[in-house]
């Protein structure tokens, strides 16, 4: 059976009755849509970050959206980001009628280089977007210092970190916003799409409740345009709940994956996962470099091990961004890297003969790449 970078069988299975029940008391409960399940998950999302208010939403796509919205962002607007990430994050700026405007990453953890922020303001300028990509925060501090005097707005994309934490502080509770993923393959992950973001600003979740809801503060009457239909389902929302009481155990799985491929490919040819300074990362995926990636992937899968690239094109590469202000630029260091990254397998239910299994497949196809 052919090995891929994520399953969730496993993990059903250990879960499957509270999975149910969860399911079963929604139906149960006579409220299928924003009823209690989505009001106690985003009181109880929110009390484990220390922010004031969670706003659940349909997917993360939209969560970064409509958190754009609520800020104020629009046409004519340009909005700092990179452009290594998953596309939704550059779609969902877009859709808003903004531009974004890259930066490049930091060679060694990947995430934004917040040295070129700076350079990247004009007049334009209304909001960073800070990724904190592959499970770990960007170095928010000078984010918020850049933010502070140029009077941005600062939304991050939490969307593949939930539980990561800098300096002790958890990401999402650094901006104006945050918005969240929780797609089946996230560290906090529903059985189906959801997504969520996080504000302690008051005048934000109203914007936020009013947004997801067509535009609507009370039923039938639209108090101001424009206005979604962005609604977290019920039964996600009760599967989230419940998810949350194991989001520590879920990052501390992950965490003894990773502590276990660092120590069986130290020697290799491979370049492994650097964390930055402050962070505790939480291995959403294991992100892993060499220079003859499409190589080690071809030969990999007479192993009947499956890899994931993420990301094989930068945003600013795509034809959907061609002729647009957003690909006018020149990001070396993501160009190159797009060639070279590739990831392991990597959930909290990957048992270590599986992990074995990957090891050792590994080294194997390292040693006839790099004699070749």
């Amino acid at each position: 059976m052919t090995m891929s970078v994520w399953a969730y069988q496993d993990e059903y299975a250990a879960e499957r009755d509270d999975i149910l029940e969860a399911v079963d008391s929604v139906f149960s409960s006579g409220r299928l849509v924003l009823g209690p399940s989505v009001e106690n998950f985003e009181a109880e999302f929110a009390g484990h970050h220390g922010a004031a208010h969670c706003v659940g939403v349909d997917n993360g796509t939209n969560a970064v959206k409509l958190a754009l919205e609520a800020l104020g962002i629009g046409a004519g607007d340009e909005v700092i980001t990179v452009s290594n990430t998953a596309a939704p994050t550059v779609v969902a700026i877009a859709s808003t009628g903004a531009t974004a405007k890259f930066v490049d990453i930091d060679p060694a953890t990947y995430l934004m280089d917040t040295t070129q922020i700076a350079s990247a303001i004009t007049e334009r300028t209304r909001c960073i977007v800070p990724v904190h990509l592959y499970g770990q925060c960007v170095p928010m501090a000078p984010v918020a210092e850049l933010a502070a005097a140029h009077g941005l707005a600062v939304v991050e994309d939490c969307a593949q970190a939930h539980g990561a934490r800098q300096g002790g502080r958890m990401a999402g509770t650094f901006g104006d916003a945050a918005a969240y993923s929780f797609y089946p393959t996230k560290v906090l992950g529903a059985y189906g799409d959801g997504g969520a973001v996080l504000t302690s600003r008051a005048d934000v979740d109203r914007n936020l409740r009013r947004l997801r809801y067509y535009g609507m503060e009370e039923r039938y009457y639209v108090e101001a345009l424009p206005g979604h239909n962005s609604r977290l389902d019920e039964v996600q929302a009760e599967i989230l709940r419940r998810k949350l009481r194991r989001l520590d155990g879920y990052i501390a799985a992950r965490r003894a994956v990773a502590d276990r491929y660092a120590d069986a490919l130290a020697d290799t040819s491979l370049v492994l996962p650097a964390t930055a300074e402050g962070n505790d990362h939480v291995y959403y995926v294991y992100v892993v470099r060499h220079p003859r990636r499409d190589l080690v992937i071809e030969r990999l899968r007479e192993h009947d091990i499956e890899l994931n690239v993420s990301y094989p094109w930068p945003v600013h590469t795509m034809a959907g961004f061609a002729g647009t202000e957003s690909a006018d630029v020149s990001l070396p260091v993501t160009e190159r890297y797009a060639k070279e990254i590739f990831s392991l397998p990597m959930y909290p239910s990957l048992g270590v003969e599986r992990q074995d299994q990957v090891i050792d497949a590994l080294r194997k196809v390292l040693d006839e790449v790099d004699s070749i």
